[in-house]
Formats: C-alpha cells, structure tokens, sequence
C-alpha cells in the first residue's frame, strides 16, 4: 500500500515549519499548504509547498485526493491579540471560517486524523494556576474566541463521523532549531523573547515591561515558555497517537512552571552578554498575573517527554536565530 500523506496547513510559519522538519526528518511525506502571508518559503525545508489558501475548499479537495492524505495538521491561522481586537472579523473569517471549510473537506474526503493548533488563549484569565485542560473557557478576546470555536467546530465533527482528534494547546512557544535553519521570521512580532533578542541585535531599542505591580514574586507577569523543538515533537506524538488507534483529546502544551518577564529579561542580558534598554509600562488590559500549564495529561497520554525545559537554552537558541537574520539582511 502506497505511503499515506500528512497536509499539513500553515507549514511555512514558526512552528509549522518546525512540525514539517521534524516530519520530514523522521522519513514522513508531507504536503505544505501556506498562503505565505506570514510564512515563508524557505522555511519549508521538506515535502512539497502548495501555494494558496486553507479557504479555498476545491484546492483543499483536490489536495487531500490527490496526494493520499491520512492526516491533517492545522496551524493556519492569524495569532496577533491586539490585532484580532482591532480587526475581530478578520479573526473569525481566517480562524474560524477555513477551520469550517478545511473540515468540512476532510469530511468529504474521509480523514480519520486531525491535529489543531490551539491556544492557552481559550482559557482567558484563569481562576487556578497552572491551568488544566478541564478549567473553564473564557476566552477574553476575538483570537482565543476564534480558536475556541474552532475546538467545538472538531469536537462536534467527531461525534458525527469517524474522525479523531488531538487538539493541542499552546503555552508561550519560543526558541528556534538549535541546527540554526529555522526560526521565528515574523516582523513587528510581539512575542517578549523575540523583541528581548531583537533589541540585543540592533533591530529594536527597547523591550517593554507592561506591567509591574502583579501579585507575582517581582511584581512582572509570569508564562510558560516551551522550546519550539519540543512543541513540534508533541504534534508527532499526536500523530502516532492517533494511528494507533488513540482517543481524541485535548492537551495543554507547556512545562508545568514558569518565568516573569524579569527573569526572562535577564536570562536574555545574561546569556548575551550585554545590557539592554528596558521600559516599564502601565499593564496591558486581559494580561493575567500568571498563566501556566498544568501538562500531566499530556505527558500521560502521549509519553512526551520534553528534552529542551532550560530557559538558558531557549534563549540562546532564538538569539543565534536572530543574529542568523541580522546578517542575512546584511548580505542582501
């Protein structure tokens, strides 16, 4: 029987590039659906690039026939929380509506496999920390109602036909390829270690601090920051998962334990060896004091064991990134 495919949506960004690589590396075929607004081609370092939209429902058909696809791994999606205030409809037309129309193509085609890419966003601000996976969801904003609605879009799909499910929700994603060939490209991202490794490179020339007055251990806000390598690493985990017959779940992608924006600041000065210019601002509106995961379930349910949980290592990893850019556009 003829290898199975995997298309995979959103696979020239950040960490659907990353979830390709690992794919391809592991001898996996892999089709890559990307509209490139805000990925990149030479991101795509195996299978095939299909250049177009996760919307367009006769390109979707002709791909999961054409190339024997078995599984779906979604990230396509629009992500910036200040802009899905400002431009909600864009939010729910690119999160929600593709989600809708990529399903509703899976349905016709007779996927049995699906893995999405959600979001510690669907949890809003959490009343206990580190939040688990059954906490309520109260999303505060048009990004994490986006991606929420797109969870109980699957969910339901699955009561109604033979497709199973893995839905995984991220924490604070940061880090690059420790290889050095790929990484987080976004311009104007607002990502704290980014903007952190951006300012030690020239590119900005300052990092922000919203907020200093949390009832945190120095006052900043605390995340969960996962390296990018281990989060690619549970979308494979999902993906034997469900070929061997798993449930469909829903699982929090984090490490269990966090860092304030202080102490990321200063891993990042640390681990560069240079001071940078640091501006403490007024809190941002819906900024929770902390957010963390609690990720016993998926430790127990995929066997995913993280191998890069140093922040030390994720930093350096996305500063090499970024000083690998810098001299790119050097060059240019």
């Amino acid at each position: 029987m003829t290898q199975q495919s995997n298309l995979v949506t959103g696979g020239a960004g950040y960490i659907g590039s990353h979830v390709v690589r690992q794919l391809g590396e592991r001898g996996e075929r892999v089709v890559v659906l990307d509209n490139l607004s805000t990925g990149f081609r030479e991101s795509v370092l195996y299978g095939e690039l299909v250049v177009g939209d996760t919307g367009d429902a006769k390109l979707v058909d002709t791909l999961l026939r054409e190339h024997n696809i078995g599984a779906v791994l979604h990230f396509a999606a629009n992500i910036v929380v200040p802009e899905s205030v400002a431009d909600p409809l864009k939010y729910y037309h690119n999160n929600t509506a593709n989600t809708r129309s990529l399903l509703s193509c899976c349905q016709r085609a007779g996927i049995k496999h699906f893995i999405f890419s959600s979001t510690a966003a669907v949890y809003g601000i959490p009343e206990h920390i580190p939040v688990v996976e059954d906490a309520p969801l109260e999303p505060i904003n048009p990004y994490g109602r986006s991606k929420l609605m797109s969870e109980w879009m699957l969910r339901d799909l699955a009561l109604a036909c033979p497709l199973r499910y893995i839905v995984l929700r991220y924490f604070n994603v940061a880090g690059a390829d420790p290889a050095g060939r790929i990484g987080q490209s976004t311009p104007e991202a607002t990502h704290l270690l980014k903007v952190a490794c951006e300012v030690v490179t020239g590119q900005r020339d300052k990092v922000s601090i919203f907020g200093t007055d949390y009832p945190t251990p120095d006052g900043t806000g605390v995340r969960d920051y996962i390296h990018i390598e281990d989060l690619a690493a549970a979308h494979l985990k999902a993906l034997d998962h469900l070929r061997a017959g798993g449930a469909s779940n829903i699982l929090n992608c984090g490490y269990g334990h966090g860092y304030s924006v202080r102490e990321v600041l200063d891993t990042v000065q640390r681990v560069a060896g240079q001071r940078i210019t640091i501006v403490e601002s007024p809190r941002r509106a819906g900024d929770p004091p902390a957010l963390t995961a609690n990720a016993d379930r998926i430790r127990a349910t995929l066997g995913w064991q993280p191998r890069h949980d140093n922040l030390e290592f994720i930093v350096r990893t996305a500063l090499d990134w970024e000083r690998k850019l810098v001299a790119k556009r050097a060059r240019a």
